[in-house]
């Protein structure tokens, strides 16, 4: 899948500027934002419709982006970079310091590295993580296309979408707590 030089650009433009991106996943649209500004989460939460209690997910193209985020020991790094053949979305403990506005009100972070193309360019162009939540209203399903999201989203003026094709999966990712390694989706 190619993306432009000039598109991934101003992909990383619009992260640094603290406003909102839509963009492939492996199987739906994520919109996304730089999980270290609160300006620019409180927007992702307000399009969405979304409630901050609920905590975000964070992608990143490897585990480096994500270490500053977690609180883990070797067994539980071990486990988190064992390879697999599935998309996967660990909940992990997080340091003290990492902000409630992507934590909601709980102890761990959702996080998953990803194999989708543009969606791993633009987390190592970013050098560091990106928040990954489907891009919809929190009622509304996901979109799967870039036409699902301006159909979702048409006035946002702090959004903009970076077309593609999503990774074919039909399910979002499974779910594994990283600490007991028990599959919660």
């Amino acid at each position: 899948m190619f993306l432009s030089p000039f598109k991934l650009q101003s992909a990383i433009h619009q992260l640094e500027s603290e406003l909102l991106l839509a963009y492939p996943t492996e199987a739906i649209y994520g919109l996304g934002c730089d999980p270290l500004s609160e300006r620019a989460v409180s927007d992702l939460l307000a399009l969405k419709q979304r409630s901050i209690k609920k905590g975000l997910i964070l992608i990143a193209a490897n585990f480096s982006q994500l270490e500053p985020y977690l609180a883990v020991d070797e067994k539980i790094f071990q486990r988190l970079q064992a390879p697999t053949q599935e998309t996967i979305t660990w909940l992990v403990p997080v340091q003290q310091w990492v902000p409630k506005w992507i934590t909601g009100e709980h102890q761990m972070l959702a996080v998953r590295i990803t194999n989708h193309p543009l969606s791993k360019a633009l987390c190592e162009k970013f050098d560091a993580p990106i928040v990954s939540t489907s891009a919809n209203p929190s009622h509304l399903k996901p979109a799967r296309t870039a036409l699902h999201v301006r159909r979702y989203f048409p006035a946002s003026g702090n959004l903009k979408v970076l077309q593609g094709a999503t990774g074919g999966n039909k399910k979002p990712s499974k779910i594994y707590n990283a600490i007991t390694g028990e599959k919660l989706r």
